[in-house]
């Protein structure tokens, strides 16, 4: 199995290098370019989900070229891979796939560049994920980050994709020069980049103001990338211009590698060392309450269905981070099956989105209205992906939901229930009321800001020919992908199972011991509180309760207009108009300012208690 690890990472590399090499030949012959870049992503899938089986028993430390640490120095370069960041690869190879069968027929006119960046950008998400060399993440990071931008700026003939490109561009770089700064920080502390060596060196010595400085600044480079709020601005506007197909890798799995890179970097590096778990706690738990509300608020608002959808990613983001904050086995397990289920049902909703700008062209809510009746199946599709989303049972969301929120009990913090039923039903209602006023035509057009408008108009469709219909190709993925959602809520002790794998990430000195001596540390699942995982009727009872919500608020929305009481005129969610056009600016200094102020409050607060 061991043979497998590289070759995750350069399998898709290849592919992209030989797509490429291809086009001059084969360029009239689209379709074969289209064929090696999907058996490519499926064949990287199906490797990852090997290694993920493989790693039941404990983790697994391949070093390249050999350069195996001694007495303790680690000179070489590992992939340290365990059961959730394997899933978490596997997760964004799946979601490449489903994204390169629906771009089948859905780019009649592409260039092969598409495919090769497409590739790419698996190959450093993969990488990202079972790197164990804190640079490497750097490396990594970077790499996914180009292909990103190139994707998003893709129909570059147009002045809107540019702009959102400069803005993601611009803003991702900021964080991660300031992550490189925080690693240079620590190296200079410790002489290392491998992260079990310097989790080892820290761990040795009291935390002082470098060591602290140092992980702000790391921190606050992943926090961008996974779009947690005041870092989160170019998130809406990249998926707003980027296509179809690569929205969903964005919300479906490159936002979550943020949050990932979080917990591996804290639990790898420094947990052991800063000590203050309560301190830690409690800073990032507010920035994922405040990410959930602003993300909720804003989408339930939002009338540009991609930008809709981006500010739901951005909320369940907040949610992910609490579950991350938390610092125990439960939160951690109940945010990576929240991840898995919410990348599923995620990317099947901008893929249907995708259907309907193929169809109809415009992702206007307003002008949409009703026009969508005609796509029957896509209508079915999205309104069970949406009620996925608002954590309906047996989707699996309600269950991370769920065990996030025992955790947050166990923790003495019994709100966190309340804040994700209450984010998750304003969410929800906002996907909902998009797929009764599209795709039943229910209730009455919603009111729209003149600006909200203008930018939906510029959305230009990505198809040329074939509107009259949708081939197979493209409505296929997006329901595969909701059954799979609803097959992980269904699979027998599933929760012990990622449980195991959360365990062994957090436990540090087991990881030290495996990457730098070679030891194999066994987990007995008996140590496990199976019980904290198991699927409890308060479980299922808030799931439906949430999703019930989620449909009333929806249906209000629709009718709003004809409730008596409302003969003012008055529109929930009016009030937001104005904060959202001053908060979302698209103006790249105003983002970089208030990454600034983020950074400023994050650090002050952790400088002051962690000495």
């Amino acid at each position: 199995m061991d043979t497998l690890l590289p070759l995750t990472v350069v399998v898709p590399l290849l592919g992209a290098a030989g797509v490429s090499a291809l086009n001059p030949l084969f360029g009239s012959r689209r379709r074969l370019l289209d064929a090696v870049a999907i058996l490519t992503a499926a064949t990287v899938a199906a490797m990852l989900v090997t290694v993920m089986v493989g790693t039941a028993d404990g983790q697994r430390v391949y070093w390249f070229a050999g350069f195996t640490p001694a007495r303790g120095v680690a000179l070489g370069i590992d992939f340290a891979v365990d059961e959730l960041n394997a899933g978490l690869a596997a997760l964004a190879a799946l979601l490449v796939t489903a994204a390169m069968v629906f771009s089948w027929r859905y780019f009649e006119r592409v260039s092969t560049y598409y495919h090769a960046l497409m590739l790419v950008f698996l190959a450093g998400m993969v990488g990202f994920c079972l790197t164990g060399d804190v640079f490497d993440l750097f490396v990594w990071f970077e790499l996914m980050g180009v292909a990103a931008y190139a994707l998003t700026a893709y129909r570059i003939g147009e002045r809107g994709p540019i702009q959102g490109a400069l803005n993601f561009a611009i803003t991702n770089s900021v964080g991660a020069y300031l992550s490189l700064s925080g690693i240079a920080l620590i190296y200079g502390r410790t002489g290392a980049l491998n992260m079990a060596q310097i989790g080892r060196a820290i761990a040795g010595h009291r935390p002082d103001g470098l060591v602290v400085v140092a992980f702000v600044l790391i921190l606050v480079g992943l926090l961008t990338k996974a779009s947690i709020v005041p870092f989160h601005f170019w998130l809406a506007d990249a998926h707003a211009v980027a296509p179809t197909p690569v929205c969903v890798l964005f919300s479906g799995v490159m936002v979550e590698l943020g949050l990932y890179g979080v917990a591996r970097v804290y639990w790898s590096m420094f947990g052991a060392g800063l000590g203050h778990r309560a301190t830690i706690t409690a800073a990032l738990s507010a920035l994922g309450v405040l990410t959930a509300t602003v993300g909720a608020l804003f989408c339930f608002r939002q009338r540009h269905l991609k930008r809709l959808l981006a500010f739901s990613t951005i909320n369940h983001a907040g949610l992910f981070l609490i579950g991350i904050a938390l610092l125990t086995p439960l939160g951690l397990t109940g945010a990576a099956v929240y991840v898995l289920g919410h990348g599923l049902v995620k990317a099947a909703l901008f893929l249907c989105v995708g259907i309907v700008l193929h169809r109809i062209g415009s992702v206007n809510e307003t002008s949409l209205h009703g026009q969508g009746q005609q796509l029957r199946i896509t209508g079915v599709v999205f309104t069970l992906a949406a009620l996925g989303l608002a954590d309906l049972p047996p989707f699996a969301l309600y269950l991370g939901a769920g065990w996030v929120g025992h955790s947050g009990d166990t923790r003495g913090m019994p709100w966190i229930t309340a804040v994700i039923m209450t984010t998750s039903i304003l969410v929800g209602a906002a996907v909902l009321r998009v797929a009764g006023g599209v795709f039943y035509g229910i209730g009455d057009p919603p009111s729209e800001d003149p600006r909200m408008g203008e930018e939906a108009s510029e959305e230009t469709s990505e198809t040329d020919e074939a509107k009259s219909r949708v081939p197979l190709s493209m409505i296929v993925p997006p329901a595969v992908l909701v059954a799979l959602a609803v097959a992980v809520g269904l699979v027998p002790h599933l929760g012990p199972v990622v449980q195991a794998g959360a365990v062994r990430l957090q436990d540090q000195g087991a990881y030290n011991a495996t990457v730098l001596t070679g030891a194999h540390i066994v987990h007995p699942r008996a140590v496990m509180a199976v019980a904290d995982t198991g699927i409890t009727l308060t479980d299922v009872v808030t799931g439906a309760l949430t999703a019930a919500g989620s449909l009333v608020l929806a249906l209000l929305s629709l009718y709003w207009r004809r409730l008596p009481l409302l003969c003012r005129g008055y529109e929930p969610g009016t009030g937001l108009v104005g904060p959202i056009r001053r908060f979302q600016s698209g103006v790249v200094n105003d983002y970089v300012t208030w990454m600034v102020i983020g950074l400023a409050c994050l650090g002050g607060a952790l400088a002051l208690v962690i000495r």
